[in-house]
């Protein structure tokens, strides 16, 4: 039981003690190694010794401050219940702190702004310092991690709850750091996102953006509009399916899937999340993405259509909102002035993206309105549709925020970015004065796979390890230090079209948050994999003790390389995201056993080999073996240029990608290794350096159908010598048919009859341009997807 003693204030020998700490120096930086802590703090001095909560131990708060004392409720509330002990909350008394204390004190100190916070444990007290609740709060998370991980668990008597001795000045870097989860393509039940939010919040992260509608369900209750749930919020259940091939729904069928969140959930949802100090931020797609409105409201679409709720994948998801119709923008005004009214965020998202315009293009009422506004095309057109619902954002005191399409036909006057597609929205939005939060699909898709996909449960594509996560920079360089103070933070995004369980959103999204975590509240020059990798086992612990079914990374072994200057060479290196682990390796292409060589350090290839290397633990190899083809030509290293350069999403490797030795497969659309081509055709030029002699060309491409991918028509090569007048020397084609399903790679290879001397080697791959008739996007731009450029 908590209760609380009102008393004047605190002596000054308590205050005397605390305001010495906080006007020290700042500490030295040291490893938050040592103490297994993430994200880990700005600014840390180990001390000896530790200090033990007891029952007897006294827990303080400053006096007349409700929200500091609801910060030491929750951290009291914490203890008790897995403790068993009867701790209270008491106000600062009229005597000295006694020994074996706790104390959450609020100090004028601004330094820090509103979420810093200093920490201070020695042998006999405890003193958490900050200038406000929020500071308080975070440095509940980090005195909760420094306990035992049973303190994350159920109650257990058995444990002595020490702390070690230790000083601590922490603050975040960004004051954006969200978590993103999609409740439409599958519902997620109340308790789970309280779950979710508290996970949100042990990682001192800020934002939980609630995905709410889309073209598989409307999740969210609207008194004026109910049929948004009665109808909207269910679809026929084929969720025995795969989700890219589900049968359309039939007229007799019932809507049994679904399900969405009364006003009243909501709210105490809200409530849930405040006490944690976690915005929620709502998100209400439009103009596209829309679908699931016309199945209660088909007079909103451009053609009147009555539609089901979709089952699976819609794609094209060409049925958007009719901007020509002044109804819909009613309808939009009753809806936001509901989702206004609840939740107390300033944002409100209108996601924005992904908006096709060809039902546009064909409606009379769109072009009508085109002609009326001035508008030159669609692009404008949505941005006189954003800029209209801005308006009536800001009537009700809410500010708008959206996918970086937003910014196209012109940016709102007051919108903030969100980021998807790489860094180029959020660089064009804070060069135009306007705010923006990082979530490039490239670092921040938790939807991807995250390890060997042979071994992992099946996703949506991509492939974002831990590791990559961890190395992401939110701040881009192209930017001047003004225009970087538009950059709020980052955001990680969990969809959920194959994520239909909570335990599996858990696995998707839990330890990628704790990368990122780390990523937007520790300073930057204070990050390292290495270190981090060391906290994970601890972290992983505290999962444990709450059962969170989180992944344990990946047990591939990652092979880099560098290129040995001025030699045909390759220095090879075996890493893993698994601490300590024993990696053993082969380089004549057998699988790797207990008795294969142990991998010591970075060793030198000189010729083409093929790599394999696993993990071996418990006296047997682990089952995820990585086989790595390394390519030892002329061209390594070479300078490189694009007649047009490969899309941002898909240029593994920058300039050197295509030269850099290494082969890659199309298990997951893995950016690391492939650049891809969107609509266009590949033309890249090597530059040898000097004049050779050349007698064989290969150039390796991918195909996989299901994600637009296909081998180019021919492939063209090209030799010069002044790097101006270029002469065919080969063309090569080759007969995969084009509805080939599955991943394939294939090298399109040429020997000269004799060798030739040439200085520049260019390389021409005819791309479809469109995705051929008979495939779910056909008309839509193909990829062109390439490897290594091998010459020899």
């Amino acid at each position: 039981m908590i209760f609380f003693r009102s008393f004047a204030s605190c002596t000054v020998c308590m205050l005397g003690a605390v305001f010495a700490l906080l006007s020290a120096p700042l500490f030295a930086s040291e490893k938050a190694g040592r103490f297994n802590l993430i994200p880990a703090p700005a600014h840390v001095r180990a001390s000896s010794g530790s200090f033990e909560i007891t029952a007897q131990t006294r827990v303080f708060v400053t006096a007349g401050n409700d929200t500091a004392k609801r910060v030491a409720e929750h951290f009291v509330d914490a203890l008790n219940r897995v403790t068993g002990f009867e701790l209270f909350v008491a106000f600062f008394e009229a005597r000295p702190q006694p020994a074996n204390s706790i104390a959450f004190v609020l100090s004028n100190r601004k330094a820090f702004g509103e979420e810093g916070y200093t920490l201070s444990i020695t042998k006999k007290r405890v003193v958490i310092s900050a200038s406000g609740a929020h500071g308080l709060f975070y440095g509940v998370q980090t005195l909760l991690q420094l306990l035992p991980a049973e303190a994350f668990g159920d109650p257990v008597l058995d444990v002595r709850w020490k702390m070690p001795c230790v000083e601590i000045e922490d603050q975040p870097r960004f004051r954006w750091r969200g978590m993103h989860l999609d409740v439409s393509r599958h519902f997620f039940p109340k308790e789970f996102i309280k779950r979710y939010i508290d996970l949100i919040a042990m990682h001192k992260m800020n934002v939980f953006h609630w995905d709410l509608t889309n073209d598989n369900g409307w999740r969210i209750e609207v008194k004026k509009h109910p049929k948004l749930t009665e109808v909207c919020a269910w679809r026929v259940d084929r969720e025995q399916q795969h989700w890219l091939r589900r049968d359309p729904p039939r007229e007799d069928e019932k809507a049994t899937y679904g399900g969405f969140y009364t006003q009243e959930e909501v709210k105490e949802i809200l409530a849930y999340a405040a006490e944690r100090f976690v915005t929620v931020l709502p998100a209400i797609e439009l103009p596209g993405h829309t679908s699931e409105v016309f199945a209660a409201y088909p007079e909103l679409s451009c053609r009147g259509e009555k539609l089901p709720v979709q089952v699976g994948s819609y794609w094209p998801n060409v049925d958007i909102f009719c901007a020509g119709n002044d109804s819909v923008f009613t309808f939009i005004d009753d809806v936001l002035t509901e989702i206004a009214a609840l939740f107390p965020n300033q944002y409100i998202h209108i996601g924005g993206d992904e908006a096709d315009k060809t039902r546009w293009r064909a409606c009379a009422k769109c072009q009508a309105r085109m002609k009326q506004e001035g508008l030159q095309n669609e692009h404008e057109l949505q941005s006189y549709f954003i800029k209209r619902v801005e308006k009536m954002l800001s009537a009700k005191g809410k500010k708008l925020i959206g996918w970086d399409e937003i910014l196209e036909g012109g940016l709102a006057p007051e919108a903030t970015v969100m980021s998807w597609r790489g860094a180029e929205g959020g660089i064009a939005a804070a060069q135009q004065g306007h705010d923006a939060v990082m979530s490039p699909v490239s670092h921040c898709y938790f939807d991807y796979y995250q390890a060997n996909p042979q071994f992992e449960p099946e996703a949506i594509g991509g492939y974002t390890t831990l590791k990559k996560v961890y190395s992401y920079e939110p701040l881009p360089q192209e930017l001047t230090p003004e225009e970087a103070k538009h950059i709020l933070g980052a955001q990680g995004n969990v969809w959920t079209e194959y994520i239909a369980t909570p335990q599996h959103a858990e696995y998707m999204s839990v330890p990628r948050m704790s990368a990122l975590a780390e990523v937007v509240w520790s300073p930057k020059e204070g990050r390292n994999w290495k270190d981090f990798q060391q906290r994970l086992p601890a972290h992983f612990r505290r999962f444990d003790a709450m059962r969170v079914n989180y992944s344990k990374g990946s047990f591939t072994v990652a092979v880099q390389t560098g290129l040995v200057t001025n030699k045909r060479q390759m220095r090879v290196q075996l890493e893993s995201e698994q601490p300590h682990a024993e990696i053993r390796y082969t380089l004549d292409g057998s699988a790797p056993t207990m008795q294969s060589p142990l991998y010591r350090k970075p060793f030198v290839l000189n010729r083409t080999a093929t790599i394999h290397a696993a993990i071996c633990g418990d006296e047997k190899m682990q089952e995820e073996v990585t086989r790595q083809e390394v390519s030892v030509h002329r061209a390594l290293g070479a300078k490189v240029s694009y007649a047009v350069p490969p899309s941002a999403k898909y240029f593994g490797g920058r300039e050197l990608g295509l030269v850099d030795g290494l082969r890659g497969n199309l298990q997951a659309r893995n950016e690391t290794l492939w650049q891809g081509f969107e609509g266009e055709d590949a033309e890249v030029t090597i530059d040898l350096g000097k004049p050779s002699a050349v007698a064989k060309l290969s150039a390796t491409f991918g195909q996989q159908r299901a994600w637009w991918i296909f081998l180019p028509s021919f492939v063209e090569y090209f030799i010069s010598n002044d790097g101006k007048n270029f002469e065919s020397v080969a063309k090569v084609e080759h007969e995969v048919s084009v509805d080939q399903e599955g991943a394939l790679i294939h090298d399109f290879t040429t020997t000269l009859a004799a060798p030739k001397h040439c200085r520049y080697v260019r390389m021409k791959a005819k791309s479809l341009g469109v995705c051929p008739p008979g495939h779910p996007g056909a008309g839509g731009k193909a990829w062109v997807f390439v490897d290594e450029i091998a010459v020899d």
